[in-house]
């Protein structure tokens, strides 16, 4: 693993590095993204860019510069090739008193980190959490660092034998899992919940849409585990995983159209990957 921090490459990369009154790390105003890295180049790094810098936008927070961000992604993987990898990007409000007020006291903390990591099976078990996404909340569609409801819901999935934990929004329509956009099929179309369910606008999710297709559609969760023929989780380190269970319901995986999209995505992931 490989750290630098504001512009710094650690030379121990889990060194104390951020203030103890960093805002991102006190109450987790911050906002951050992961980047799959192949063969040492990282996959759709301005897309993921984009997103980090309306998240900022949207949390309230200055936007990253930019240039030092892909100064600090060039930095991390200098060192080491990555065959299969992710970087980390993680941008906070900076310095701020011990308390949800922010600071005044300059920019914020950017932290760059990256780290090989182990690919996921062809498929996996997901679970369905008793707590509700509130896609009117201030943070609904925004990739922020207060992450302690998706730890919370991760870890009694896990607890089920899953490793993934989906949720409902306030209406009890499919949104999203911890880190992951669901597709599922009906009738032998591919669908997935809207933009408006709360969820996450993956950027995975945003190219199976592109080179696939799919409908996007909010329907009640207890009505997609009923109807699906088969179901897949896409996200940055998934990539598009079948689903063999999903809370007490067992699924073909993958199906016949998660693995018609798993082969457009292999076939046009080089794409964009970065020089």
């Amino acid at each position: 693993m490989r750290t630098w921090v504001n512009g710094i490459l650690l030379t121990d990369p889990d060194a104390p590095a951020v203030p103890a009154r960093d805002h991102g790390l006190t109450v987790g105003d911050g906002v951050f993204e992961v980047i799959k890295v192949v063969d040492g180049r990282p996959f759709t790094l301005d897309l993921h860019l984009e997103r980090l810098v309306r998240s900022a936008r949207g949390l309230g927070i200055p936007e990253p510069d930019l240039e030092a961000v892909h100064r600090g992604v060039a930095a991390v993987l200098a060192g080491e090739h990555l065959s299969l990898g992710r970087v980390r990007i993680t941008w906070t409000g900076g310095l701020a008193p011990l308390g949800s007020e922010r600071g005044d006291e300059g920019g914020g903390t950017l932290v760059v980190a990256a780290a090989a990591m182990d690919p996921w099976p062809d498929s996996t078990a997901i679970a369905t959490v008793p707590w509700p996404r509130n896609e009117r909340g201030a943070l609904a569609g925004l990739k922020t660092t207060s992450y302690g409801e998706n730890v919370r819901a991760l870890a009694l999935a896990s607890g089920r034998g899953a490793t993934e934990a989906v949720f409902a929004n306030l209406r009890g329509q499919l949104c999203e899992g911890t880190g992951t956009n669901v597709f599922y099929v009906v009738d032998g179309e591919l669908r997935t919940p809207t933009l408006a369910s709360g969820c996450l606008a993956g950027i995975t999710r945003r190219l199976v849409l592109d080179w696939y297709g799919a409908v996007e559609v909010d329907e009640p969760i207890e009505v997609v585990v009923d109807q699906a023929s088969e179901a897949f989780l896409a996200s940055t380190t998934r990539d598009v995983q079948g689903i063999h269970r999903w809370d007490d319901r067992d699924l073909p995986a993958p199906g016949p159209v998660t693995t018609e999209v798993r082969k457009t995505w292999t076939e046009r992931e080089a794409e964009l990957l970065e020089a």
